[in-house]
């Protein structure tokens, strides 16, 4: 019987150490942009149903709906503008994504427009 040398368990766990580190900043960089997903998403849906609710009830709602994501202080400061039958929504914001050497600003803007 030979001794094995170890060098195929330390390869092997370096490489689970690299997927698990991918996996954990890409989650880490990846969450901003789901939640703004999410939120443009619900922007959608108050414009979709705009003619049963007022501008201060749909800013409300999203306001409410930023915070339960934990979106920054400036997603709050939700617009609405309603023209002829037409409704726009939209939000400016900016997310800081932390990485192992930097940091890195995003920007978002998520906007919806609908009729009612």
């Amino acid at each position: 019987m030979q001794a094995r040398r170890g060098a195929s368990t330390l390869g092997c766990l370096f490489s689970i150490f690299l997927v698990i580190a991918i996996a954990y900043f890409g989650i880490n960089a990846g969450r901003p942009f789901w939640h703004n997903y999410k939120f443009q998403d619900r922007m959608t849906q108050e414009a979709r149903f705009a003619a049963n609710r007022s501008n201060e009830t749909i800013k409300a709602r999203l306001r409410t709906y930023a915070d339960s994501l934990g979106l920054p202080e400036t997603a709050q400061k939700v617009h609405v503008r309603r023209r002829a039958g037409t409704i726009e929504i939209w939000a400016d914001y900016y997310v800081n994504i932390e990485f192992p050497l930097f940091v890195r600003e995003q920007h978002f803007q998520p906007r919806a427009v609908g009729t009612y």
